[in-house]
């Protein structure tokens, strides 16, 4: 039994979506892209909405998922999980649009998905047509999905996201980033589409395979969204995403916490091949190292230090970042 995600309501006012997306909890926020012109034309017809997507297209070129209909949406790897059960397709991305157009309606029809496809490049035009001031503030750029019913399976983001839905319905399932250890991860280093995807279908769960996943279901959150709303994932939670209709379009934005963001999670690689394999006792050593100075679970660890002895436990600025750059880089360039 899945939880519902607090809302914010239409009209809400901008202080209390900037309070929402200062925080670290997920938020529908019903109504907040309502007035773009590009669901204005999803309302009218499928038609419509691919026309006046077609009309900012200059011709760019796109990456698309496309999977026999025995997938039934889910993109996912193949049973020996060396390959995928989907090919990928580039080509122009207008033909994408009339390719998802006229596969609607129809039975037993492909599965097609193409994400994170930058605006900018392929319509441009486009964002300044349909803006999120909010969003951009935070450095955030439009990325557009388009496709027809599909299911992409539960993984992170290391950034934070908004997600707005232009046409279509979306389903997302969010689990708090505690239940990772209850989501049977699968590999790091060769992936769907770029992040670790759990291994279990939501839809149809082996909890004699995977027993914990009860727990993280437990732990869920569920949000049902129409063309207009938009949802706020904060990084690090991870989410399932449904597309529900035959044509569905959604428009999102992540940011950047810090100019460090992009390395956390090789950084935990790093330490995955040089602590995870130690003997427990030598695990919890390093666990208590860890804990003072990267989690400061006792408080600040340079606290007793005057600023300017503090070194790599200082405050970061520009030029500290660069140091540790530099400093990791000459101890990652050993045999």
């Amino acid at each position: 039994m899945t939880q519902p995600i607090a809302e914010i309501g239409a009209g809400a006012s901008s202080d209390s979506v900037a309070a929402a997306l200062d925080g670290y909890a997920p938020v529908i926020l019903r109504g907040l892209v309502r007035d773009w012109p590009v669901v204005a034309a999803g309302a009218v017809s499928s038609d419509t909405l691919v026309e006046y997507l077609a009309g900012f297209d200059r011709g760019g070129v796109a990456e698309a998922f496309v999977g026999p209909p025995s997938i039934r949406g889910r993109f996912f790897y193949s049973p020996d999980l060396r390959g995928f059960n989907f090919e990928r397709r580039r080509g122009a991305f207008g033909e994408l649009l009339r390719y998802i157009l006229g596969l609607a309606g129809k039975p037993e029809v492909p599965s097609v998905y193409a994400g994170a496809v930058e605006t900018a490049r392929t319509l441009p035009g486009f964002a300044a047509a349909n803006s999120l001031p909010l969003a951009e503030a935070r450095g955030g750029t439009p990325r557009i999905w388009v496709g027809n019913a599909s299911i992409i399976s539960t993984h992170f983001d290391a950034s934070d996201n908004i997600a707005c839905v232009a046409a279509g319905q979306r389903r997302f399932t969010l689990f708090p980033p505690d239940q990772v250890h209850n989501l049977y991860v699968g590999p790091f280093d060769h992936t769907v589409a770029g992040q670790p995807t759990s291994m279990v279908d939501l839809k149809a769960p082996d909890f004699d395979r995977y027993p914990r996943f009860r727990d993280a279901l437990a732990a869920a959150q569920t949000a049902e969204l129409g063309p207009g709303d938009a949802l706020y994932i904060p990084a690090l939670w991870w989410h399932q995403v449904e597309a529900l209709s035959d044509v569905n379009v959604l428009v999102n934005y992540w940011w950047e916490d810090s100019p460090d963001m992009a390395a956390r999670l090789e950084a935990m690689v790093y330490a995955v091949l040089t602590i995870g394999s130690l003997p427990p006792e030598r695990r919890a050593s390093w666990q208590a190292m860890f804990d003072t100075f990267v989690f400061k679970h006792h408080g600040e660890p340079a606290a007793h230090l005057a600023p300017e002895q503090r070194g790599i436990l200082a405050e970061p600025t520009p030029r500290l970042r660069q140091y540790i750059r530099s400093f990791l880089a000459r101890g990652l360039g050993r045999p």
